[in-house]
């Protein structure tokens, strides 16, 4: 154990002034290589997928529509009919 802990080199400090400008573009670039090669992992969907995806999801965005208008008016004639 201490065997992998003397072999492990050490980094250089850093030094905290100029250097930190100097590796900020590095950085950010890194930062994007990243962000692509992440994207390319990515599984996406098949047009069928997607299409099919999109009507569960405006299929269900109309039922919860209906559903909360449906609950409004009930409550507001309810409302109506106990202060009105």
């Amino acid at each position: 154990m201490t065997e992998t802990a003397e072999a492990t080199p050490e980094r250089p400090a850093s030094d905290g002034g100029r250097g930190g400008l100097k590796g900020l573009p590095s950085r950010i670039g890194l930062y994007y290589r990243q962000v692509v090669a992440e994207l390319r992992k990515v599984i996406w969907p098949t047009r069928k997928e997607l299409i099919t995806y999109t009507v569960v999801v405006l299929i269900f965005v109309t039922i919860m529509i209906a559903y909360v208008s449906l609950l409004d008016l009930g409550f507001s004639k309810a409302v109506l009919k106990i202060f009105g």
